[in-house]
């Protein structure tokens, strides 16, 4: 059975060629910096801290030692890292950690966590039998009033524009993510609400910022109508370039994408 994820939806919807060449081909382009470094590691003091609330106060040390263990994983891969960024990182990261929790407090008063890391593996309508779509959930949360709540945590370093939080393409994420987690726990989608939370390195305010993402009816058809597409063109491999997104490609002028 193929799966499809969201991420390699947003491959191909940024240029079919470049999905080609990562997903058909098994090119490895970008490999990590220490901007993902710093996201795998913030991402995994979200959920040790969700799922221990008891240990909020080691949470500095829990950011230290993930962080540490990312860069080494960098530095065996011999990728070259910004070491006046990594020191900042090293300072900001435990000063975020121990916002998370209070954070998530404070917006989702009486709340129960569901689950963290949840794997969605679901048909995809349609393509039943041949593909699924595959992907994680960070956390989801359940509130006295029966709402269920599907967060995504997103590293930055400011936080984002109007134009970013209400992107299609970036929301479509969140879309996907109620669809199926619908679908496996058969509930009703209005009893679904989804919101990305920014974990803000640098903001000097309100460094931790939750907000909901709705996805109505239009919106959820409009999501599924481009899955379709994309599994139409991949399924016939119809790989053209998006010559558009060459200049944010790390494929554009290489051996692989003169």
């Amino acid at each position: 059975m193929t799966h499809i994820s969201f991420s390699e939806l947003k491959n191909w919807n940024d240029c079919p060629f470049k999905h080609k060449l990562t997903y058909i081909d098994g090119i490895k382009g970008f490999k990590g910096n220490e901007y993902t470094a710093f996201g795998t590691a913030i991402h995994d003091v979200c959920e040790n801290v969700l799922l221990h609330p008891e240990l909020k106060d080691e949470s500095r040390m829990y950011f230290d030692l993930k962080f540490i263990t990312q860069l080494g994983l960098l530095k065996e891969q011999n990728i070259s890292l910004n070491q006046k960024m990594v020191n900042e990182m090293k300072q900001q990261g435990p000063e975020l950690s121990v916002l998370i929790l209070p954070a998530v407090e404070d917006h989702f008063k009486g709340y129960e966590v569901v689950s963290t890391e949840e794997e969605i593996y679901e048909d995809i309508e349609g393509y039943e039998g041949q593909y699924k779509f595959k992907g994680f959930i960070d956390l989801v949360l359940k509130t006295p009033d029966g709402k269920y709540h599907i967060i995504d945590w997103k590293s930055c370093s400011w936080g984002w524009d109007v134009k970013r939080k209400f992107d299609p393409m970036t929301t479509y994420q969140l879309t996907f993510y109620k669809h199926y987690f619908a679908n496996k726990h058969n509930i009703d989608p209005s009893n679904i609400e989804t919101h990305f939370a920014l974990l803000k390195r640098t903001a000097k305010k309100n460094k931790v910022e939750i907000f909901r993402v709705t996805s109505g009816a239009k919106k959820m058809q409009n999501a599924l109508n481009l899955l379709a597409k994309s599994l139409h063109n991949i399924s016939r491999k119809n790989y053209l370039k998006n010559r558009l997104s060459c200049n944010r490609c790390e494929f554009n002028k290489t051996e692989y994408c003169p």
